[in-house]
């Protein structure tokens, strides 16, 4: 039975680290898992973290990221144990998460 879970997330980076750790720990197809802004802006979520943090290495950065609301993960899911999708997308900090 195929499902789509929904998570939101305050940075791109803790969406990303989501969507590898269901791909590479739990065998998720990553041509079944979306990233997005959760509105129509532009954004990188609703904090600085990542490569959008200047770390005082490499070069000077120019600009500010754009934080113009949450990072929106959608998991198309195939399997019998949902919970194992909902269980990585919370240990990965997300902030909500529901079944559609």
């Amino acid at each position: 039975m195929e499902r789509t879970i929904v998570a939101h997330f305050d940075t791109r980076r803790d969406a990303d680290l989501a969507v590898e750790h269901l791909v590479q720990a739990h065998g998720v197809a990553r041509t079944d898992i979306f990233i997005r802004a959760k509105g129509e802006s532009n954004s990188a979520g609703t904090r600085a973290a990542g490569a959008d943090v200047e770390s005082g290495h490499g070069p000077q950065k120019r600009g500010t990221p754009e934080l113009g609301g949450e990072i929106e993960v959608s998991v198309d899911y195939h399997g019998s144990e949902p919970e194992v999708v909902r269980e990585a997308l919370k240990e990965a900090g997300s902030r909500s998460i529901k079944a559609q």
